[in-house]
C-alpha cells in the first residue's frame, strides 16, 4: 500500500499538472475492487457529481475499533481521489479519523485550485461521509 507521504513525494515531482492527473488515475487502479453488493444504494455517497461508492469495515482485534474502507468510481480522477483519501484515513481508530484533516492534504497538493467546485463538493462529501461512519463507531462502541 503507498503510503501518503509517498503520493507526497512523488507530487513534488511532477511539475506539470496533466502529470499529476495521470499518477491520480494511476492510484486510482491500485484501489482494491468493490464487490457488486458493495456498490448499493448504502454505499453511494450523496452530493458527488460522479456515481462514488464507499463501503466501511470495522476491524476490533486488539479491542480499539479500526476502520477499513473500499472505494469506487465511475470517473477516473474521482477513484484517484478516492485513493489518495483512503491512503489518509483507511486502517485508522475512529479518533485519529476524526483528528485528521484529509482536505488541508488535498489542498497542499494543489487541488483546490485544480479541481471543478462538483468534485471539490464531492471530495468535502467523500470526507464527511468518512467522518460520519467514525462517529457512528464511536457512539456504538459506548
Amino acid at each position: 500500500m503507498t503510503t501518503i507521504d509517498e503520493i507526497r513525494d512523488n507530487f513534488e515531482l511532477l511539475d506539470e499538472w496533466d502529470d499529476r492527473y495521470r499518477y491520480v488515475i494511476e492510484l486510482g487502479r491500485t484501489l482494491t475492487p468493490m464487490s457488486d453488493a458493495e456498490h448499493s444504494a448504502e454505499n453511494k455517497v450523496q452530493g458527488c457529481a460522479s456515481q462514488v461508492w464507499l463501503s466501511r469495515s470495522i476491524d476490533r482485534d486488539d479491542g480499539e475499533p479500526v476502520l477499513n474502507f473500499k472505494g469506487d468510481s465511475d470517473a477516473h480522477i474521482v477513484r484517484g481521489l478516492i485513493a489518495i483519501l483512503l491512503t489518509i484515513q483507511s486502517g485508522k481508530t475512529p479518533q485519529e479519523i476524526l483528528k485528521t484533516d484529509p482536505i488541508s492534504v488535498f489542498d497542499e497538493f494543489g487541488f483546490r485550485e485544480h479541481l471543478t467546485p462538483q468534485r471539490s463538493n464531492g471530495l468535502r462529501a467523500m470526507v464527511e461521509r468518512i467522518k460520519n461512519d467514525a462517529r457512528e463507531t464511536l457512539a456504538s462502541a459506548s
